[in-house]
């Protein structure tokens, strides 16, 4: 005996509903009574079911597609969007800047400054800023030419970029050295993958720092925790000393918040975690290899720059690298997320009494023979559609 789910026949009915008259039940009270319980009772589930999901952050708007965009001002960026979890980052030409990274739950990890400039007229204040081929002051201008040139795509899918940077006049006035320059970024379904890549194409050896000056979100910075190998490590202290020099400092807490100015540079240290309690989510910023030390940095009290809404938790090799001709030197950082806001987190028993409920759509309804259907199949006929040779009819 086949038999199938009222709440089956009715949603399979319902899907001719836009090219088909409303279905007509007659005039037996009985029906239509149980009829309109069994509509009420489908709308709750509905409800429940749209509750449900979107307490999850799935909203039912459509994804931004990915591909090559341009923003208001004219500048080109790489929108990346995974095809399972809608998680995505964007990456702008100029500069190279990974500016957004949401993980599945749409929660925004990079911070972009709100005096930034996103026109090309200077540096993008924010994102995964490179500082390249210096970091700081120097022989060239601050934090180098990297984030203030265009690179260019050298590969491009929907989940990742690869852009190149190579010698230009420009670059050449300032600094005159063969290299080849490639960064790419790799969006993983729970992880955002940064990989740095530095070659001297020349026969000449040449010096060079790097560091991915990294603007992340916070909630507030009084939220904000910082573990990782800190306590006990040497750092210096750009804002002590005098004439600006800056000061060594030994770490004695092992987890940093901040409450004032920051500027510290902690050599040896490259695990960090940043922990905000107001959204319940920690950041994992994990340095595999080439990147060996953390720059903290904040503008405390500075509103103009947004001072509460952002740390920057930088990548960084400080101590110059010596690149022989046609060597490489390689950074690898990845991002991931983890965690929710109390009010978010699903609560496991909870979460399974919900998905039960929602799957009772067809194990609770009531349940038709359609070998015995007899004189209610009336019920699942739109009026207008007659009955076929060799179908189920009321003679039947």
């Amino acid at each position: 005996m086949r038999k199938f789910s009222l709440a089956l026949l009715l949603s399979a009915i319902s899907g001719n509903e836009a090219f088909a008259p409303k279905p007509t039940f007659g005039v037996n009270s009985q029906i239509s009574t149980s009829t309109n319980l069994f509509g009420s009772r489908a709308a709750d589930k509905g409800a429940s079911r749209t509750a449900w999901m979107e307490k999850r952050g799935y909203t039912g708007e459509p994804a931004e597609e990915p591909g090559m965009k341009e923003n208001d001002s004219g500048l080109k960026y790489v929108k990346l969007v995974h095809p399972d979890t809608g998680a995505s980052s964007e990456i702008y030409l100029f500069g190279g800047v990974v500016t957004s990274y949401k993980d599945a739950e749409g929660t925004e990890f990079i911070a972009v400054r709100p005096d930034a400039k996103t026109d090309g007229s200077k540096p993008i204040s924010g994102g995964l800023s490179h500082c390249w081929p210096q970091f700081g002051p120097g022989e060239i201008q601050q934090h180098g030419f990297a984030r203030n040139v265009d690179w260019t795509v050298k590969e491009m899918t929907d989940t990742s970029v690869e852009l190149e940077l190579a010698p230009s006049e420009y670059t050449k006035e300032m600094w005159d050295k063969e290299f080849l320059c490639t960064f790419k970024v790799d969006l993983d379904e729970a992880q955002l993958n940064t990989q740095m890549l530095v070659e001297n194409k020349g026969e000449e050896a040449w010096d060079f720092q790097a560091a991915l000056h990294s603007y992340f979100t916070v909630s507030s910075i009084k939220n904000l925790e910082i573990s990782g190998s800190f306590e006990g490590k040497e750092f210096l202290n750009k804002m002590a000393g005098e004439d600006g020099a800056g000061e060594m400092q030994t770490e004695d807490r092992s987890v940093i918040t901040i409450s004032e100015e920051y500027d510290r540079v902690y050599k040896g240290v490259n695990d960090p975690v940043l922990a905000d309690s107001g959204t319940g989510k920690t950041l994992s910023v994990v340095n595999t290899e080439g990147w060996e030390d953390t720059v903290l940095w904040n503008p405390y009290g500075d509103e103009g720059m947004g001072y509460d809404g952002f740390v920057c938790v930088e990548s960084v090799k400080f101590d110059p690298v010596s690149l022989e001709g046609g060597s490489s030197w390689t950074g690898t950082m990845a991002l991931k997320a983890s965690g929710g806001s109390a009010e978010e987190a699903p609560e496991p028993e909870a979460e399974a009494a919900e998905k039960e409920d929602l799957m009772a759509d067809s194990d609770d309804a009531p349940v038709v023979d359609i070998n015995n259907l007899g004189e209610n199949i009336d019920l699942f006929r739109p009026t207008g559609f007659p009955v076929e040779e060799g179908e189920i009819s009321v003679a039947e």
